[in-house]
């Protein structure tokens, strides 16, 4: 089986409502690049790029992606490196796109994926099989509530809760007031069995504003302490000072990312992406070697349609470390059965079937490849 062609259709979902963090709070979600790549044997891999501008590491280490240089980079660069070559042999395509760009890692990752999708799809077998096998059958949800007032965050987190959400994730770090009243709000509410989980996004001024509101939240039970300020060394000096584990996110891209974590002392877990290494391939080698580390991981990412989201559900089954919830969404074509509020963070999908969300799980597809079926009509409909 050879690559023949890549096509990439931007697109841009319809969102339930705007989603923002401390490092956006312009850009609206849903705005991806979807890859589509052809083989000689008929055979369709589909990837996506859910690329941010607003999205990188500290100091310049990662820069933005969009998705207009995500085709860029794909259609001028790496198709012309990798075509021929056999999706299953997924060393030497990453080794050829490393060859012709450095960087890029979201539009390496939309390639991986399409290329992943395309080798189970010849072989019969799940992605996930791919990666090693299945440890889990799907990832706790984490319900994430992007940064807006206090009284919608409350009504959202209580209606994701009552639809089967076990943990919520809270955005922070730009108002330290707001964010202590968020979770002595939530636990008040939701009680002491959900889970709360914080992610400040790199947004605090400081280590000491940082370790304030940690200590000011961990009086109403937190999970952890995601990305509060940027930088691993930032991340070590709260560690130092705070109960709750960190979560390295913006701090943990590569393998060498997570060598320089666990020599810092600056994260018991990471958020580990398909997308933040350049591919499942990468993903899976960062996920191994924080294991060996004794760094355990949520699958992150960046509210995905379903194709990058089975992808995250397939790489979250086959680590055996993947074992915190996560914000994987619980994807779905609009008027189909499933939760109207917990996982959901778009209003139509690109998909012809939704994905299980069973007590609080979103279940990972079981069928070839990624296990979706991708609807052109709504390809189209969304292009722009």
């Amino acid at each position: 089986m050879k690559i023949t062609d890549i096509q990439i259709h931007l697109v841009k979902l319809p969102a339930r409502r705007d989603h923002n963090w401390a490092s956006k709070m312009a850009t609206p979600i849903g705005h991806h690049a979807i890859l589509e790549l052809t083989t000689d044997e008929g055979i369709v891999g589909w990837g996506e790029a859910p690329a941010g501008g607003t999205w990188g590491g500290a100091h310049m280490r990662y820069y933005g992606e969009t998705p207009e240089t995500v085709r860029h980079v794909v259609l001028d660069h790496l198709l012309p490196a990798i075509q021929g070559l056999d999706p299953l042999d997924i060393s030497t395509i990453h080794r050829r796109m490393d060859q012709v760009i450095k960087g890029h890692p979201y539009a390496k990752a939309a390639v991986d994926i399409a290329c992943y999708d395309a080798a189970g799809k010849a072989l019969g077998v799940p992605v996930s099989s791919l990666l090693g096998g299945r440890h889990r059958e799907g990832i706790e949800v984490a319900h994430s509530l992007g940064i807006m007032d206090l009284d919608r965050c409350f009504a959202e987190a209580e209606e994701a809760v009552a639809e089967g959400a076990r943990t919520i994730k809270c955005k922070t770090g730009l108002d330290p007031e707001r964010d202590v009243a968020l979770v002595r709000g939530l636990r008040e509410r939701l009680g002491a069995e959900v889970k709360i989980r914080v992610d400040g996004n790199e947004g605090y001024s400081s280590v000491n504003e940082a370790v304030d509101v940690t200590l000011r939240q961990e009086e109403y039970d937190i999970l952890l302490c995601e990305q509060p300020v940027a930088g691993a060394e930032g991340l070590a000096r709260v560690a130092s000072r705070i109960s709750s584990p960190v979560m390295a996110d913006e701090s943990a891209w590569t393998v060498h990312d997570i060598l320089e974590l666990d020599k810092l002392d600056a994260a018991a877990c990471i958020s580990l992406y398909v997308t933040k290494p350049g591919g499942l391939y990468r993903a899976r080698q960062v996920g191994e070697v924080a294991g060996h580390l004794g760094i355990y991981t949520d699958i992150g990412g960046s509210i995905e349609t379903a194709i990058g989201n089975a992808a995250n559900l397939h790489l979250g089954t086959a680590m055996a470390n993947a074992v915190l919830p996560s914000v994987c969404p619980v994807s779905q074509p609009e008027g189909r059965e499933g939760p109207r509020m917990a996982g959901v963070y778009y209003l139509d999908d690109l998909v012809t079937e939704p994905f299980r969300f069973v007590d609080g799980v979103v279940m990972a597809p079981t069928g070839p490849g990624l296990g979706i079926e991708v609807d052109r009509e709504k390809i189209a409909r969304y292009t722009v």
